[in-house]
């Protein structure tokens, strides 16, 4: 996960692109929320967090359509995109966050192994990005990586 100096590095690059943020985030169940809102004033950046780690949260939170998830999985750069994309739809930030994943220890397969992540960010008028990745490590060292990465991909996002 990063450090403090990380967290107040993307919040004052937010305040410098005055965008409001969102996140939605599945299996780092708020920690990127949770990393940004531990600096002081974040509320003038952090518009809002979704939690949503069961299927039924994504749908019914995010509007991630039912068949998408049937079709390709929650973990996967579709699912991905639709929580970001419809995060940005229902919130009043300017640039948001998804991640979706398997942490482990269980939970994988061949094709989707412990350690795979989707995160995508979504911003009005620009074109959503995605990044993969399959992290090494335990349970804890996955999700510290996915918001790592997802920290990354905002200032990405930012920097277009």
């Amino acid at each position: 996960m990063r450090s403090d100096s990380d967290a107040r590095a993307l919040l004052a690059a937010c305040r410098a692109h005055r965008v409001k943020l969102a996140t939605a985030e599945s299996c780092t169940g708020g920690m990127i929320a949770a990393a940004l809102t531990a600096i002081a004033g974040s509320s003038d950046v952090v518009e809002r967090g979704f939690v949503v780690y069961s299927n039924e949260a994504k749908i019914e939170l995010l509007g991630v359509p039912a068949e998408l998830i049937a079709r390709v999985g929650a973990v996967s750069e579709d699912v991905a995109r639709a929580m970001a994309e419809g995060a940005l739809a229902r919130s009043r930030a300017d640039i948001a966050v998804s991640v979706t994943g398997i942490a482990g220890p269980g939970g994988g397969s061949a094709t989707k192994p412990v350690g795979l992540v989707h995160l995508a960010c979504a911003r009005r008028d620009r074109a959503t990005r995605h990044r993969s990745a399959v992290f090494p490590g335990d349970r804890d060292a996955i999700r510290r990586a996915s918001v790592a990465a997802a920290f990354e991909l905002i200032e990405a996002q930012l920097a277009t």
